[in-house]
């Protein structure tokens, strides 16, 4: 079987690309096939259409600061910054670690399992019942189910798990996911980001200050 040539307007994820490299065996056709039921059950996803102008660099993350970016890295200081490298937890302890790790996923587009990671911090906040079962709802929905908006990388078990948990919702309903993903992140994306021009960028910024 020849496969036609996809349009060079239709963008397919990385992400989903790499999940299925597993079935390279069954060959091209499988591919094309599987290109054309994510374009037409997504529709043109353009994830990767800016992939040329993205940067790994500071500037990236002071556009998305929880304060004026000039304020923000007067207040960063190399200390600080420096003990986000110490573990993957102190850097999501901290606001400012936070964002700069978003910037981060962002440029590789993988900004999905941080969000899921905290929007699930902010669920086990939730104290009313009813508030409860719509949040949980909306993040299995956005985040967990098979071909979620924003679907996080999670293995078929956890996945189907954490769809039984949304019978009966609870503050725990979300732990073996959150957990994967949190795992995930921290053994994958998190050391790469130690190593990001973004991250050196800031420690050389916040040290240059101190001179």
């Amino acid at each position: 079987m020849t496969a036609t040539a996809l349009p060079s307007t239709y963008h397919i994820s990385f992400k989903k690309l790499s999940a299925f490299r597993g079935r390279a065996e069954e060959g091209p056709h499988i591919y094309y096939c599987y290109f054309y039921s994510e374009i037409r059950n997504k529709g043109m996803r353009t994830r990767l259409g800016c992939l040329s102008h993205k940067s790994d660099s500071c500037s990236d993350f002071t556009a998305i600061l929880p304060d004026k970016p000039n304020r923000a890295l007067k207040r960063l200081s190399t200390e600080e910054a420096t003990r986000w490298a110490d573990s993957f937890d102190v850097l999501l302890s901290h606001k400012y670690g936070v964002a700069a790790f978003r910037a981060f996923l962002k440029t590789e587009f993988s900004e999905e399992n941080l969000e899921f990671w905290l929007a699930c911090e902010e669920f086990k906040k939730t104290r009313s019942t009813a508030k409860l079962v719509t949040k949980a709802h909306r993040i299995f929905e956005e985040f967990v189910d098979v071909q979620a908006p924003r679907e996080v990388n999670i293995d078929f078990q956890t996945r189907e798990a954490t769809r039984k948990n949304m019978q009966e919702p609870s503050l725990t309903c979300f732990d073996q996911a959150q957990g994967k993903v949190h795992s995930l992140m921290e053994k994958d994306s998190y050391p790469r980001f130690l190593r990001s021009k973004m991250y050196l960028d800031l420690l050389s910024q916040s040290q240059r200050r101190l001179s």
